[in-house]
């Protein structure tokens, strides 16, 4: 009886040791290993093993300097250093003229308006603060055509003398305008210029008195100036809005725009509700 007893105790006793020993092998199993000191990943089981083999040997924390520690079972301390910051690569210098599909460079941009501007009648046109010349709005890199290796340019002019879109394609080869095209009623997304022009007219006028009011709540000080605003916008569109002023139905064969405003690193100031006609230089209230 005591024989059976003892055998019995023996299998309990070894297989409690199995399902510890099979725990500790799960645990190596299941956890990462740690990072070195180049900051990369041990192989997987490295802290299970090292613990079970030194009997609690535990990994250090990372300290003000930037490096890691281990401990080992016998207390000794190892260091590594932090791996160098990273670095940015600058971008490699841009030629005068692209290849292919490209985009186009800041020289064939420039290239591209100065062609498309060479027809007579351009100085009779007018840009957004009635200045000779018309309003260029942008300018991209034209489709290519089959056989032809040419890189070409669209460029987008307004004309708010006539209120036409002038679209012209030159050919930056050749220095010649391929095709050359006006057409009312069409009005692509507005320029920057075009933005801070409304928000002169804004300022200007009876209407822009709120804006300054908020400003000086917010700051403290005058606004005097639209460089005193951050602000961006877009085109006016009357078949997007519920209630048009009789003063707005000609926005879309005229140039109206909308403002967002707010001080520069500060509050919002809503200017919303204002619309510039910039065709008509007029402000008016909407809502």
């Amino acid at each position: 009886m005591y024989e059976i007893a003892r055998r019995h105790l023996g299998k309990v006793v070894a297989g409690a040791a199995m399902a510890v020993t099979g725990t500790a092998v799960a645990v190596a199993i299941s956890l990462p290993g740690p990072a070195g000191a180049n900051g990369a990943a041990g192989p997987a089981g490295t802290a299970g093993s090292a613990a079970a083999s030194t009997g609690g040997g535990s990994a250090g924390t990372a300290g003000s300097s930037g490096t890691a520690g281990t401990q080992g079972g016998d207390g000794s301390q190892t260091t590594g250093t932090a791996p160098a910051p990273a670095t940015v690569v600058p971008p490699a210098a841009e030629g005068k003229k692209g290849v292919g599909g490209d985009p186009l460079t800041d020289d064939e941009l420039v290239r591209a308006e100065s062609l498309a501007l060479t027809p007579p009648g351009a100085t009779a046109q007018q840009d957004v603060d009635g200045g000779k010349g018309p309003q260029h709005l942008g300018t991209d890199l034209a489709d290519p055509q089959p056989g032809d290796a040419a890189r070409r340019a669209e460029v987008r002019f307004y004309d708010y003398a006539r209120d036409e879109l002038i679209t012209r394609t030159v050919n930056l080869d050749t220095g010649k305008v391929e095709r050359s095209g006006a057409q009312r009623g069409v009005q692509p997304s507005a320029h920057p210029e075009e933005l801070r022009e409304a928000l002169e007219l804004i300022l200007a006028g009876p209407l822009g008195k709120g804006v300054k009011e908020d400003y000086k709540d917010a700051t403290g000080k005058e606004l005097t100036s639209t460089t005193q605003l951050w602000f961006n916008g877009d085109l006016y569109r009357t078949y997007r809005e519920a209630n048009v002023p009789a003063q707005l139905t000609r926005c879309g064969e005229h140039r109206c725009v909308r403002l967002v405003t707010k001080v520069l690193n500060g509050a919002w100031i809503d200017t919303r509700n204002l619309i510039v006609d910039l065709s008509a230089r007029t402000v008016t209230r909407v809502g």
